[in-house]
């Protein structure tokens, strides 16, 4: 299905505005994309288009203008919104310290038929499905639709806090079919009369717009617990947005601190206490709108969300819909499971051959001073990069996850980090856990996978266990990479001759520093090195 028919009665509300703006309005001739109408107390009206905003007028707006469009309308509510009978659009009012009305938000309300074919199997499932996404990007439009849908074989009740999803008045609007509607009297109530719908209405759907408040929460988790179907929206862009809000993270489990056991967080390679999800999620599904063809889906929120406090993010499914209306989907492909080659491995010594100790990284840069001039830059043994890189997958026993991720990012390097010992292609640990012969460890070694010990922890050696792991030296660059070095420094050079006062440089090797250094001084400006490994740079300046 495509969507086939628009409905937005904009006739209606032009019908309420001073005759000068409606002229302006209608004069733009783009009101399919027209989303709302700002006028305030002292300033030009602007409408706000899809892709921009158009003035409306040459003359500031006068309080009789105002007071135009307040006596056509309905009556502002508690939430400060106001609308029109029989239509979907909303009048949200500033007010001054008076309680006057200062300013108007006329915003456009449209049903657009079809426009949940996109997730419309999602809908069906009987699922729970939170839907999350900027203001202005179709939320309530999706959720209208929704509800006409499932209401054609369902019982359906739709909680209406402002009436955008039912429209103003008491009949609600053609666009939700035959879907029930509960107006809420108050914002403050909606979580009531929640609960009023699945104890008084028997419904196997509710309908729910604008999740906000942590008792609309609690309520939610409520029905949700009485196996009526949600299909909802929440403030926030992204899962993890939602995630990290304290009041409408329970809405997707929610989160608390845990002190795990010490073989537990040595598995993990964490602290031992660590943020876990508190319950089961309120909703089975989240859906973020990225743009009205653009939909990001979660389908197993659980998943979704322990991966995240895991801090290994599981991809969504990506749904498009491109110009002729076909969807297409794109599902998140697992990273593939590739062992390395045998010469690779060869390479490799594990820690139980008596010739020599296991190999032991040694941290770079860790007794650097703060500040060094070129002379004091060393040459350092460094790896090339061979191309193609094969993907290695490699357990963490005792090392931080979130390091060793963010160090392959760095790096560039296709590390994954796999959460058991017999998905793994190599194994890193820490000394003190080697040499205890922990059972992971053992268990690793008998089967043969290449075993790399660390010192310590750090951030250093975590990238110098994944420059013998994929076989790095820094000291040949790529003959682009070091031009591109050049050109950096010979911009900064240019820049402090010009009058600035001084210009930091990206991070780089010794090799690259020294490079700079060596052009700064030929530029007769001074240089020194900032900071430690791996974010140790240059930085120019006049002396």
């Amino acid at each position: 299905m495509t969507q086939h028919r628009i409905t937005d009665d904009l006739e209606v509300l032009l019908d309420v505005l001073p005759p000068n703006i409606r002229h302006a309005v209608e004069k733009a001739n783009n009101s399919d994309k027209l989303l709302e109408i700002v006028i305030d107390l002292g300033r030009i009206a602007a409408a706000r288009f899809v892709d921009g905003e158009v003035p409306l007028s040459v003359k500031e707006i006068s309080r009789a203008e105002i007071d135009h469009v307040t006596e056509r309308i309905g009556k502002f509510d508690a939430d400060n919104r106001a609308g029109m009978e029989r239509t979907l659009h909303r009048i949200s009012a500033i007010r001054n310290r008076l309680g006057t009305v200062v300013g108007l938000t006329c915003r456009v309300g449209r049903a657009v038929y079809g426009t949940v074919d996109i997730i419309q199997d999602i809908i069906e499932s009987g699922k729970s499905v939170l839907i999350l996404g900027r203001p202005g990007v179709g939320k309530t439009t999706l959720l209208r639709e929704a509800a006409r849908i499932l209401a054609e074989n369902k019982r359906v009740v739709i909680v209406d806090t402002s009436n955008e999803i039912g429209g103003d008045g008491d009949v609600p609007h053609p666009a939700v079919g035959r879907a029930r509607r509960m107006q809420v009297r108050e914002p403050m109530l909606q979580h009531e009369v929640m609960i009023e719908a699945v104890e008084n209405h028997n419904p196997e759907v509710i309908v729910i717009d604008e999740i906000g408040r942590e008792l609309e929460a609690q309520a939610a988790r409520t029905i949700a617990e009485r196996g009526v179907q949600l299909i909802g929206t929440a403030h926030g862009q992204t899962l993890e947005n939602l995630l990290l809000n304290p009041t409408l993270s329970d809405l997707v489990g929610g989160i608390e601190a845990v002190t795990l056991s010490d073989e537990e967080a040595r598995r993990r390679g964490t602290q031992k206490t660590v943020l876990e999800r508190r319950a089961p999620p309120t909703f089975d599904v989240v859906i973020e709108i990225q743009n009205r063809d653009r939909f990001a889906v979660h389908s197993d929120v659980t998943i979704s969300v322990d991966s995240l406090l895991r801090e290994m993010p599981m991809l969504p499914e990506v749904r498009t819909r491109d110009a002729e209306g076909k969807i297409v989907i794109e599902k998140a492909a697992p990273a593939p499971r590739t062992k390395m080659e045998p010469k690779e491995v060869g390479k490799t010594r594990r820690g139980r051959q008596p010739a020599s100790p296991p190999p032991q990284p040694i941290p770079a840069g860790t007794s650097q001073p703060q500040a060094d001039s070129a002379s004091e830059e060393q040459s350092q043994p460094s790896s090339v990069v061979t191309s193609p890189l094969q993907t290695v997958r490699v357990f963490a026993y005792g090392v931080a996850r979130n390091r060793l991720m963010q160090a392959a990012k760095r790096l560039g390097v296709p590390a994954v980090i796999v959460t058991e010992v017999d998905e793994a292609d190599a194994v890193v640990t820490l000394r003190t856990y080697y040499r205890n012969r922990e059972q992971t460890v053992m268990e690793a070694e008998h089967r043969g996978l290449p075993i790399y010990v660390l010192r310590a922890n750090t951030v250093a050696q975590v990238e110098q266990f994944l420059g013998d792991l994929f076989n790095l030296t820094e000291m040949q660059h790529p003959r682009d990479r070091m031009d591109d070095v050049r050109e950096d420094t010979q911009r900064a050079i240019a820049a402090v001759l010009n009058g600035e006062r001084w210009v930091d440089l990206p991070p780089g090797t010794s090799l690259v520093r020294r490079l700079q250094h060596e052009m700064a001084r030929n530029a007769e400006l001074v240089s020194h090195s900032y900071g430690k490994e791996p974010r140790r740079h240059v930085r120019i300046f006049r002396e």
